[in-house]
């Protein structure tokens, strides 16, 4: 067991790797707080009695631009505390001072125009009076572990009643790059009325699986007010989340400290060397770039088709000159991947 967990531990450094498990059961791969209302502008008495809003009013009511300074993002009053997980806790993985700027460590071809859109959505969503970010923790479980201060869903509604996917980003295991790689597949999610979760996870293979097992666990039991379908519910994530996705479609919430839940309908995962399964893994479609420097296509290849060889659904694409990290694909060989994994989604519904 002692080699196991060294073995995991060492995984979890690895950009794009890493082994999860909890309690007893251990992937074979590695051997055996709501929206805030936003405050109202301040208003001012014109010599004819009418009222206007003020400069400050008006900048404030204004959308973001890629002109946008990202510590204004962070800091606008209408995301209460949680403004500053939209961007990745630490601040030793990006850099730039406007959200045209901005630059995630590991990714290429961000999209200004995507990352303006979804802050804009978020805030937009959460002026209207909507919850779009919801703690999976207590304040308990946070005061006694200070690192689950970081973690939480920020969501992305579609039609309500409609089933759920959840969106894990990677990163290596040690920030979450949810920008590039999973609010903009939450977002799009969303436009095709599936309600989509983006989970903000604990840095560390173990932590960030029970932490994905936690937002599971979170959504089955206010499935109610959240207003979704828990059946078939699907685990999205590419590079390290890609291995979030497939470890939890694998062996189950329970495994990593959830509750006795169905495994995932579908599994979609997209730039990983994640290569252990099991006969039981659930229906998976995948996706990588051909110069991917961090995660070689054939293993994904490898992997699917063992999972085909056992008579479980799978769909896989490789596209030619595209290197890791490329998010929705937008611009590139990869365009449409996503309503690709949609269709494949639905057909296993």
């Amino acid at each position: 067991m002692k080699r196991i967990r060294a073995v995991l531990v060492l995984l979890g450094l690895l950009l794009g790797a890493g082994g999860c498990g909890a309690g007893n059961r251990v992937p074979q791969e590695t051997e055996p707080v709501y929206a805030q209302e936003s405050t109202a502008g301040e208003t001012q008495e014109t010599d004819a009695g009418e009222t206007q809003e003020t400069d400050e009013t008006q900048e404030a009511s204004a959308p973001y631009t890629v002109d946008t300074r990202i510590s204004d993002v962070m800091d606008d009053p209408v995301f209460g505390d949680y403004g500053r997980l939209i961007f990745p806790a630490d601040d030793g993985y990006w850099s730039g001072d406007t959200l045209g700027e901005l630059r995630l460590t590991w990714y290429n071809g961000i999209d200004p125009d995507k990352t303006v859109e979804i802050a804009n959505y978020l805030r937009e969503h959460a002026q209207a009076g909507e919850t779009v970010f919801y703690d999976i923790y207590t304040e308990e479980e946070k005061a006694e572990d200070p690192d689950k201060e970081d973690t939480g869903l920020f969501f992305f509604k579609g039609e309500p009643g409609e089933k759920f996917a959840v969106c894990s980003a990677g990163s290596g295991f040690t920030y979450v790059g949810a920008m590039q790689d999973s609010f903009p597949h939450a977002l799009e999610l969303s436009k095709m009325e599936y309600n989509a979760f983006a989970l903000i996870y604990r840095p560390g293979a173990q932590t960030a699986c029970e932490d994905l097992a936690r937002a599971i666990s979170f959504i089955f039991e206010h499935a109610e007010e959240l207003e979704v379908d828990t059946s078939c519910y699907s685990l999205w994530g590419g590079s390290a989340g890609g291995r979030m996705a497939a470890w939890l479609g694998s062996y189950g919430p329970a495994a990593f400290g959830g509750d006795e839940l169905p495994r995932a309908g579908a599994v979609i995962m997209q730039y990983t060397g994640h290569s252990d399964y099991t006969q039981e893994d659930p229906p998976t479609f995948a996706c990588v770039g051909e110069s991917d420097g961090i995660a070689d296509w054939r293993t994904m290849e490898q992997r699917i088709e063992a999972l085909d060889a056992l008579g479980i659904p799978t769909e896989f694409h490789h596209y030619p000159g595209l290197p890791h990290g490329f998010g929705l694909g937008t611009g590139t060989a990869a365009e449409g991947w996503v309503q690709e994994a949609v269709s494949f989604w639905e057909a296993q519904m």
